[in-house]
Order: C-alpha cells, then sequence, then structure tokens
C-alpha cells in the first residue's frame, strides 16, 4: 500500500506572534498549537493546566435526563440492573466503572459481558434472555447498543428496559430504548463528540452524582478506568478526553487499583506509587 505524509501548513505568523509572546515560549512550539487550532492564551491555558472544572455539564447531552430520570426508578422499586458491556477494553473499563458505582446504591447490580465468538459483537438475544431468566427489568449498555434496532425491541417484548450508552456513528434510526446517549447523535447538542465508551459511562455517573448531591471527588476514583478506555480505543485526546486523561494517568501513577497495580509491577513500572 502506497503512504503518503500530509505536512500541515503554516500557522498563521501573526497568530504565531502574538501567542509566542503572550506565553513566552518558542515560537516552534506556537506553531504546532496554532495548528492544531489553539489560537488563545485561554486556549493555551487550557492545554497546559488540564481543570476538571472544565468538564461539560453530562445534563447536555441528548436523554441524559430519562436516564438518570429511569435508574433512579429502577433504585427505588429495587429492580434488577444489569450492566451490559463490549468485550473490548473500552467496553470492560465502562462496566467496571458503572457497575462499582451503581453497586453502591443496590445490591441488585450484575455485569455481562458477552462472548466474543459465541455472541459477537454487541447486544445479544442470548444476553437478553438470560437477563430475563434472571429476572433483569433495566439493561445498561455500554460501548455498544447504537445499532441495536431489533434486540432492543426484542428485551421490549420480554418487559426489559435498555439505556442505551455508546460512543459509535448512529445508523439511520436509534433503538427504541428509554434513553440513547451517544454524543454522535444528529440531534445531541453535547459540546463534545469524542468521548470513549467509557467516557460515555464516566458522564452518565457524573449526572447521578449532580442529581443526587454526590460529591464529585467521589468519582475521581474511576479516571483510571477512563483513561485507560481512551488509550486503548485511539479517541482523540481533545477537549474532555484530554482533561480525563490527565487526571486518570495521575490516578494511575499516585494510586493505581490493585489489578493496574498488578499490570504495571509486572511491567517492571513501579515508579510513582505506593509500594506497601
Amino acid at each position: 500500500m502506497d503512504k503518503r505524509w500530509v505536512l500541515k501548513t503554516q500557522g498563521d505568523t501573526d497568530v504565531v506572534n502574538r501567542l509566542a509572546a503572550e506565553l513566552r515560549i518558542n515560537k516552534i512550539l506556537v506553531n504546532l498549537m496554532v495548528q492544531r487550532g489553539i489560537t488563545t492564551y485561554d486556549e493555551a491555558k487550557r492545554f497546559f493546566r488540564p481543570s476538571l472544572e472544565d468538564l461539560h455539564d453530562p445534563f447536555l447531552m441528548k436523554d441524559m435526563d430519562k436516564a438518570i430520570a429511569r435508574i433512579g426508578e429502577a433504585l427505588a422499586s429495587k429492580e434488577h440492573i444489569l450492566i451490559y458491556g463490549d468485550y473490548d477494553v473500552d467496553g470492560t473499563t465502562a462496566v467496571s466503572l458503572v457497575y462499582t458505582f451503581l453497586k453502591g446504591y443496590s445490591g441488585n447490580v450484575f455485569y455481562y459481558i458477552p462472548d466474543r465468538y459465541k455472541e459477537g459483537y454487541g447486544i445479544s438475544r442470548q444476553g437478553i434472555d438470560w437477563a430475563k431468566e434472571n429476572k433483569y427489568s433495566l439493561i445498561i449498555a455500554l460501548d455498544c447498543g447504537i445499532k441495536s434496532i431489533d434486540k432492543v425491541a426484542y428485551a421490549k417484548e420480554l418487559g426489559i428496559d435498555f439505556i442505551i450508552c455508546d460512543h459509535h456513528r448512529p445508523g439511520v434510526e436509534l433503538p427504541d430504548a428509554v434513553a440513547v446517549l451517544d454524543p454522535k447523535r444528529n440531534d445531541c447538542d453535547y459540546p463534545y463528540k469524542e468521548l470513549s465508551g467509557c467516557g460515555i459511562g464516566f458522564k452518565l455517573i457524573q449526572a447521578f452524582a449532580q442529581l443526587n448531591h454526590v460529591p464529585f471527588v467521589q468519582l475521581e476514583q474511576f479516571l483510571d478506568l477512563v483513561a485507560i478506555s481512551i488509550a486503548a480505543d485511539i479517541v482523540p485526546i481533545t477537549g474532555e478526553n484530554r482533561i480525563l486523561a490527565f487526571f486518570g494517568l495521575q490516578k494511575i501513577n499516585k494510586e493505581p487499583r490493585p489489578g493496574i497495580k498488578a499490570i504495571l509491577e509486572l511491567g517492571g513500572i513501579k515508579k510513582g506509587f505506593n509500594h506497601q
């Protein structure tokens, strides 16, 4: 396969000179920033010094209010909730995040990861049948489901509601779910479109926490999972992803959870965290 390098054009000279003077840094570095759309002091500040305060309001995402209302109803009624996710890194980190968070509010929460070879990608009839047999009335699908029109309809026939949390581009028709969270929906005005599947899961628990007056600091323990999903799913490290990755890496370096700590030690990476 033939490959061809495409060089970015030189950034606007006036913008480069102005920004270099304001930031007091090398013009070569500033030119790289300008080529990536960073043209003001405030944009540069957000780039170099990410802040969790710059995360967007999760309720800006289409259907987020419906998703949180349905979860609240399920918790109040002590319904059985199934956290269903894709089998890749993005999907499994998303399941771990949402499952661990909701387990703090209910003992009726479980998870389901489909068998890659027996069930294939995404939501499966086998998984829905398993949910029905085990009396689950709400499935939260993570990193999958945006094109599972027939599967969601099948679940509805069985009395099972779906909340879809996906980041893949939807088709013309959306699943008939209680809520479909996907920034790539044409009718979704959420400001950032490139979240990972786990990132969507994080916005879900952020919205729950915001509505139920849970301090944001309690969510920071999950940022390591989001950072891993961002790296593994190769989504752009811009905007919210840059913020989530920045603080997620800090969590991994300073206080990794046991599984991640074991992987780091196995790989010979032992700097930056307590080994006691």
